[in-house]
């Protein structure tokens, strides 16, 4: 004989059954917006690291992108150009800034991790050479800049200058204008050259520290890029290719012209052709805004070479 549930019976478990079924659905609903959440968040974001020349810049353009696209997160980091590559490498970042071009080596583990990156030439660098303002040398040969950093000499005196010894500041090894410098200036473009920094040479871990360390110390020479050079604190030199040509001081127009010896491009690059908000990004960067903002921090922008 089947069981007849009175009708109060019947509301209650009802009433239980609801009870029961509305938080699972709240939670349902929970999980759902989490995860929309999470899946909002990474795309409409953009991780930028590397180069210290570089981060200046991109913290501006990072900044300033927000007026175009206020829900868009940009994360810029230093580190180093060779810190960023190696993060792109290894898929942590969407961007990797450079004051280098990548190496061969670096090239070839991208494309073991399934990529080939793509280089953007973002803006160009002057390369400034700099003493403490005391010191009376105002031209230097890239020659003398390679004896005096690879320790043949070791005297003001032998330029032109005090007879004081010479303190090398250079940038560390992860730095790109460390590697830029020993390539061009230390082993004078020569491919097959094996010239080293001299071991005395002390290594800061940032442009503060080389420009830090020269305005307390009349006998230092470091470098640095232009747009974080203050010539109200440091000396600039005026650099020359040989003896028998003429010395040029970086400014905006040498770089863009090339007339400088030591002007270099600088890089952003991207895992394979960029795609959406990053190509979206970078179209920015390489428009006027973008460019305006390079000239703003004293670097060259790009439109300098038309």
């Amino acid at each position: 004989m089947p069981t007849v549930v009175p009708q109060n019976g019947r509301c209650l478990l009802l009433l239980a059954s609801l009870l029961i079924l509305v938080p699972l659905l709240l939670s349902g609903c929970r999980q759902t917006e989490a995860a929309t959440a999470e899946t909002l968040a990474a795309t409409d974001s953009i991780q930028n690291k590397g180069s210290d020349t570089l981060v200046n810049i991109a913290l501006a353009w990072a900044e300033a992108y927000r007026e175009v696209a206020p829900e868009l997160s940009i994360a810029v980091t230093g580190g180093g150009s060779g810190t960023g590559i190696a993060a792109l490498i290894n898929g942590t970042v969407d961007i990797a800034n450079a004051s280098r071009a990548m190496k061969d080596e670096e090239i070839a583990e991208a494309q073991a991790n399934g990529f080939d990156p793509v280089e953007h030439v973002v803006a160009i660098d002057a390369l400034a050479v700099i003493v403490h303002p005391d010191n009376p040398v105002s031209e230097l040969t890239i020659q003398q800049l390679a004896d005096i950093y690879t320790g043949k000499i070791t005297n003001w005196q032998a330029v032109g200058g005090d007879d004081r010894p010479i303190v090398l500041l250079s940038r560390e090894t992860n730095s790109g204008t460390h590697v830029y410098f020993l390539e061009e200036v230390v082993r004078q473009g020569d491919d097959e050259s094996e010239e080293i920094f001299a071991p005395q040479t002390l290594l800061m871990p940032s442009s503060v520290g080389i420009t830090s360390e020269l305005r307390r110390n009349p006998n230092a020479i470091g470098y640095d890029g232009l747009g974080y050079v203050d010539p109200a604190h440091e000396k600039i030199v005026a650099v020359a290719r040989s003896a028998d040509e003429p010395f040029v001081m970086p400014t905006v127009e040498t770089a863009a012209s090339g007339d400088y010896p030591l002007s270099r491009n600088l890089f952003m690059y991207t895992a394979g052709e960029p795609q959406g908000i990053i190509a979206d990004y970078l179209d920015w960067i390489l428009g006027p805004t973008g460019q305006a903002i390079v000239a703003q921090l004293g670097f060259v922008p790009l439109t300098a070479e038309e």
